[in-house]
């Protein structure tokens, strides 16, 4: 056999080893964008803090270099069962289709508020107003939940328990007064589409602005109706 002849052999043999691997080669299926994750990640974290008190700040660590996804469609960012936007937390990154798979992501969400705070002690069932309260602040993420922000809040509550200077102050530590007392009488709006109704009424019960109260009408029907801040009850068809 001539030289020729063994120098395309090789060849020939050299192309058919190189076949396989290209053909593999050609058939990977495209890899995700780690980093698309990670920002998506940080906008549905963004969007979620938009309606906390405050200006926040949202930190997303990166996914571990290692993975290997294959491209999705549309990946959907997700908040994880028992995970909060607020703190340190985690949020997921999942695919459906072309493929299947999930992602956690460590993140932690700030949020820089002002807050209210007792400015000397204050004693139970004390009836709260501005001058009993100064403004300071603080990450919303290591103050106690339902913390106050404006003191608008305070209107017509009072405490619950006494609280020493500097404290902040949480709604759970507020009482809201009565605004209709049972016996008295009320203003009772019933309204519906297209129509608006008031009558007098007496009440069966008390309770808060917000809160349901029973009422006896002038024809002797009992109806429940929403207090509302002026002392009426609202009544909706």
């Amino acid at each position: 056999m001539s030289l020729s002849a063994h120098s395309a052999i090789r060849w020939l043999l050299a192309l058919l080893c190189w076949q396989p691997a290209l053909a593999g080669a050609q058939a990977s299926p495209p890899r995700q964008d780690l980093a698309e994750l990670r920002s998506l990640a940080e906008q549905f974290l963004r969007t979620q803090a938009a309606s906390l008190p405050g200006t926040p700040t949202v930190k997303v660590g990166a996914p571990d270099g290692r993975l290997q996804l294959a491209r999705c469609d549309a990946p959907q960012a997700y908040l994880p069962n028992g995970a909060r936007t607020l703190g340190k937390t985690s949020i997921g990154v999942r695919c459906q289709a072309p493929v299947v798979w999930n992602v956690l992501l460590p993140a932690s969400v700030s949020v820089q508020t002002a807050y209210l705070v007792s400015s000397a002690p204050l004693a139970q069932g004390q009836r709260l107003g501005s001058a009993d309260v100064a403004l300071r602040q603080g990450d919303l993420a290591s103050l106690p939940a339902g913390v106050l922000t404006d003191p608008a809040q305070l209107q017509g509550r009072t405490l619950q328990l006494p609280v020493a200077a500097g404290i902040p102050l949480a709604r759970t530590m507020l009482k809201s007064q009565p605004v209709v007392q049972p016996g008295q009488a009320v203003r009772l709006v019933a309204q519906g589409p297209g129509f608006s109704v008031s009558s007098e009424a007496r009440a069966l019960t008390g309770g808060a602005e917000g809160d349901p109260v029973q009422a006896r009408t002038a024809g002797g029907q009992v109806v429940t109706g929403i207090a509302q801040a002026d002392g009426a009850l609202a009544v909706r068809y």
